[in-house]
Formats: structure tokens, C-alpha cells, sequence
């Protein structure tokens, strides 16, 4: 993870982009950016399907954004590299302005500092799974051999190793968008860019995926922006996520601050049925520790979830230490740990008491 000093990989200020005629009008002037959406195309025959967002994306981490069908989140995804022209705010890779970029410097961008992965995962028929991995090196201009070596190292690092001379015709649906992620990833990115990659896959071969995906980062470290409209597949995915309705960004957060502490009606709609205790850690269900309870019991990571705490209890039938480099910050006990998965937080507990 990044450091607060750090630039952001991307950095996203007061982004909009609006389709329909004069589009540029409705940023500039506050009564038309306050209507809401059939007011503002009632108006002028515009939809924004970005408006004013803001946010970064760290080093590191993978940022998820989610929202429903019409949302706006393809389309902000695509803005980060120009796809499609924002109409109006700024974004910045690495410090660098995005939207001051001239054709040659956007192609550098596309080919060699964010790569996109899709739904529709565009392959070349008539290429095997080598020749289409090696696609984009040979675009940059990469030797035959060099290129055939590094899509060759790419293809087994995303567990395709030994079908390299197969047709897209001769895989299934998930080993096509293996090979989508292996040509993303033999550029070699700083970020890899997924706009609802697996949301066409089966729900097993759509798991398989996405545990990839939380392999390769773990291994690589490398920054994920991911788009998806799943909830279950953002907090699985996601170190934060941003969740978008008619455009806006309504809440960001991490999983355990969106779950945990919804910021409106909408967001606590879209949460009510996942499991708190799977999502929630135990930071959130700790109390102080006693120096008797601080000196003994079970140990647990300030990241544990209150699922896992809760075993952990049961277990020792006796308060469980969270424990960060050999220093105790709290206990958590069978009582904090039901409160949390009934929804209460630790200051309603206080209050009641």
C-alpha cells in the first residue's frame, strides 16, 4: 500500500462528462449540474453520466468502482485514459495531466501505463493464445523473440501453460479472458484497468477469476482500477471501493466502511443483505482491554474478520486479544462480536449503557 506522500496513481478532480448538445454548458453552470437526470434532459437534451467526481487511486491498491446498469462507471473507467473526453475536471496519471496529452503521448499511455481489460474480450480468431498475448508487444514494436518470451512467461503465470498454440475457438469463456489478462498484463503496466470483465462468465468459472485476479495482485502488487456492478465480487476484490448512482459517487470507502457504516438510504438498500461478520473486522467490535485480559487469550490481526473472532471465542470460551506488532489494542468478546453482526456499533453500545 501507498504512503499518504505518495502521487496517486490517478488522480480524478471534479470529473463530468456529459453527452447531448452544448454539453459543456451543464458543468459550468450550477443550476443546470444541480438537476437530476430527466430534469437535466428535459432542459437540454443532455444525460450526464459522470458528474463532479473525485477521487484517488493509490499505489497498490485495487479500486473498485460499482454501481448498477447506468450508473456511470464504464464510462468513468474510460475517461481515465480517454477512451471517451471527459467534458469537464481533471485527471492526472502519476502527476502527469491526462487531458493535455497529445495523440502521441495518449497511445503511450494506452499501450504501456494502463491497460484495459473487457467484458468482450476481443481476440484475434485467427492467432493462437501465444501470437494474441504477444499482441500488444508486437504493437510496440517488441522483437519476435522477445515478445514470444515474455507472452510466453505471461500465458503460465495466468495458468494456461501448455495451451499456447490453441484458437480462441478452442478455449472456453474462461480461458479466453485468461488470455484478455495475459495480454494486459505482458505490457507490463503500471495499472491494469477492468471494465466488468467477468460479468458475461458462469459463476464458478467468474470465482475461478477473480481469485486470480487476487493472486496476480498479491504477488505482483500491481494497481487495479476494476468496474463491476456486482457487490459480492467489490468487497471480495476490492481495498476500496467507490459506489456510483446517476453518476455521482454516493460513498468511498473500504468494504468494511461501506458495509459497516452506510452514508444513506441507497447504500444501506445495497448492503442489508451481506453477511456483517464476514465483512466487518474485529477494530470495529474491540473494547479496551483490562491488564488481566491484555496479558492473555486468544490473538487475533487487527484485519480478522468478526466471523473469524467469533470462532476464535468459541474456541478459548474467553476474550480474544487483537494484537498489532506484539502490542494489544482491544479485546473482542462474545457479546462486542454479536452487537457488531446485529448492527450496533461500539458508540450505540456506549450510549446505552
Amino acid at each position: 500500500m501507498s504512503t499518504a506522500a505518495e502521487t496517486p496513481v490517478f488522480s480524478v478532480d471534479g470529473l463530468w462528462k456529459v453527452f447531448g448538445p452544448k454539453a459543456d454548458r451543464v458543468p459550468a453552470d450550477p443550476g443546470l449540474a444541480a438537476l437530476p437526470p430527466a430534469g437535466l434532459r428535459a432542459r437540454t437534451g443532455c444525460t450526464a453520466a459522470v458528474r463532479d467526481v473525485s477521487f484517488d487511486v493509490r499505489k497498490g491498491e485495487v479500486f473498485v468502482v460499482m454501481g448498477l446498469s447506468g450508473s456511470g462507471k464504464s464510462t468513468l473507467v474510460r475517461c481515465l485514459t480517454r477512451l471517451i473526453e471527459p467534458t469537464a475536471g481533471t485527471i492526472a496519471i502519476d502527476g502527469e495531466d491526462v487531458r493535455a496529452m497529445d495523440r502521441a503521448r495518449l497511445r503511450e499511455l494506452r499501450r504501456h501505463r494502463a491497460a484495459m481489460v473487457f467484458q468482450h474480450f476481443g481476440l484475434l480468431p485467427h492467432r493462437t493464445v501465444l501470437d494474441n498475448v504477444a499482441y500488444g508487444l508486437e504493437i510496440q514494436g517488441v522483437g519476435r523473440a522477445e515478445r514470444r518470451e515474455r507472452a510466453a512467461a505471461v500465458v503460465a503465470k495466468v495458468g494456461l501453460e501448455g495451451m499456447e498454440r490453441r484458437r480462441p475457438s478452442q478455449l472456453s469463456g474462461g480461458q479466453r479472458q485468461r488470455v484478455g489478462l495475459a495480454r494486459a498484463l505482458a505490457a507490463d503496466p503500471e495499472v491494469l484497468l477492468f471494465d466488468e470483465p467477468f460479468s458475461a462468465l458462469d459463476p464458478l468459472i467468474r470465482r475461478d477469476m477473480q481469485e486470480e485476479v487476487v493472486r496476480l495482485h498479491r504477488e505482483e502488487g500491481r494497481t487495479m482500477v476494476f468496474i463491476t456492478h456486482d457487490l459480492s465480487e467489490s468487497l471480495r476484490l476490492g481495498d476500496r471501493i467507490a459506489l456510483m448512482r446517476d453518476g455521482r459517487v454516493v460513498q468511498l470507502g473500504t468494504p468494511e466502511e461501506i458495509v459497516g457504516s452506510p452514508a444513506d438510504d441507497y447504500v444501506r438498500a445495497f448492503v442489508r443483505d451481506v453477511p456483517r461478520e464476514q465483512v466487518v473486522t474485529v477494530r470495529t467490535a474491540m473494547r479496551p482491554a483490562s491488564a488481566e485480559e491484555a496479558a492473555a487469550g486468544p490473538a487475533l490481526a487487527p484485519t480478522a474478520t468478526v466471523s473469524q473472532a467469533i470462532e476464535a471465542v468459541a474456541r478459548a470460551g474467553a476474550p480474544a486479544r487483537v494484537m498489532d506488532a506484539g502490542r494489544c489494542l482491544g479485546v473482542v468478546d462474545h457479546e462486542s462480536l454479536l452487537a457488531v453482526v446485529a448492527g450496533v456499533t461500539p458508540a450505540a453500545r456506549q450510549e446505552a449503557v
